[in-house]
């Protein structure tokens, strides 16, 4: 795993809104223009299509500053504006603030069926995955953004699971680029599936955020509510509003008052140990930050339970779909209720060996992802079906 931490992960909100005022929605599209204007204005060297695609997503994103005279010149050309327009800070003093450092884990999970599964995990050569709580397969996929594999479970779904370091002065600014890579991430596995085998319902592909501490911004007292907050950074939004600066500065003012208030909600589950570690599971992600790395869980231990659980996620969504369209689930005898019955069992039975940690996380992930009801649901339904 890569060990690069970037100096600061800022998404450029300005570039972002600029591209959508012109009205190109897709970053192909602008690109494509980008190019196009170009070569009209007879800059030598316009890189191709392809690469100005990837280069405006890193650009967006934040993952690097605009400093190659060339994407700036095509940007100011094809935007009508200044330098100082598209490239300057989009908040003050954000070098000042203390930094905190962090991997961000997606598992980007999408249902493809058992026989895509199947082309799935030949197509990309995967290998039976070691030390996972129920049978998949695994392999490394290039990505523009991180390190990724992806996991391919037999009943149908499969996982991207894509690790990004990040380094922030807000959480604001997370939310932010959340906002912004979450669509293009699942854009990008859906496009990396369709030639193999196609999600069954791509408004049904989602994202699913863990973020793991490695050294926090805060003092003592501030930590659990910052982590409380970053386990659910949309309350810092505002739903249907523009990712413009205005819209970051104001979610900065929404954190500050909410890490004064010690925020909490009754969706957030803690699964942390004083001294050792403090660690949250809402339904909109996961956060965990290891006080004594020798005592607390380790990446892989919440790496693995994620996994398990995003796995069975999508399979149950799936399930529901069916029977929400009326029809009884079609899935494989292997894959029928005696299969999610013994599921169940792996994810909810504690092991001989387990600690206490391990079962807290366990649990504090299980109830608040709300798999639970939609597992027994689709056991309910497949035995009413004679499935398995």
């Amino acid at each position: 795993m890569s060990t690069e931490v970037p100096r600061q992960l800022k998404p450029n909100l300005v570039l972002v809104n600029r591209r959508k005022a012109a009205g190109w929605e897709s970053r192909k599209r602008a690109a494509r223009e980008l190019h196009r204007v170009g070569h009209q204005s007879g800059i030598r060297e316009t890189p191709t299509v392809e690469a100005i695609e990837k280069a405006m997503y890193r650009h967006e994103t934040g993952r690097v500053a605009v400093t190659d005279s060339i994407y700036r010149q095509l940007y100011c050309l094809a935007y009508d504006a200044k330098p100082h327009d598209l490239f300057g800070e989009l908040t003050s003093g954000g070098e000042d603030r203390p930094h905190f450092s962090a991997r961000s884990h997606k598992f980007v999970t999408a249902f493809v069926g058992a026989e895509g599964a199947a082309l799935l995990r030949d197509s990309a050569d995967c290998l039976p995955a070691v030390g996972e709580w129920h049978a998949c397969y695994s392999t490394p996929v290039e990505h523009p953004e991180g390190d990724c594999t992806l996991y391919v479970w037999p009943c149908g779904s499969a996982t991207f699971h894509l690790v990004e370091h990040v380094q922030l002065s807000t959480i604001a600014a997370l939310a932010a680029w959340r906002e912004v890579s979450y669509g293009d991430n699942i854009k990008w596995a859906i496009d990396y599936l369709a030639p193999i085998a196609p999600a069954e319902d791509q408004s049904a592909v989602y994202v699913l955020g863990a973020h793991w501490v490695v050294e926090p911004a805060w003092p003592a007292e501030l930590l659990d509510a910052a982590l409380r907050i970053m386990s659910t950074p949309r309350v810092l939004l505002h739903r249907g509003r523009a990712m413009d600066d205005e819209h970051l500065a104001h979610a900065e003012l929404i954190e500050q008052s909410l890490l004064s208030e010690a925020y909490d909600h009754v969706g957030i589950e803690s699964f942390g140990v004083r001294g050792i570690s403090v660690g949250y599971a809402s339904w909109s992600g996961v956060v965990y930050h290891p006080i004594a790395a020798e005592r607390s869980l380790t990446e892989a231990e919440l790496i693995s339970c994620e996994l398990a659980v995003q796995s069975m996620w999508a399979y149950c969504d799936a399930i529901a779909r069916q029977v929400e369209q009326g029809r009884d689930p079609r899935v494989p005898p292997a894959f029928g209720w005696r299969y999610l019955r013994g599921v169940r069992s792996r994810l909810t039975v504690s092991r001989l060996r387990e600690t206490g940690q391990h079962q807290a996380m366990r649990r504090a992930i299980l109830r608040t992802c709300d798999l639970m009801p939609a597992l027994d649901q689709a056991i309910e339904t497949l035995r009413d079906t004679d499935r398995g």
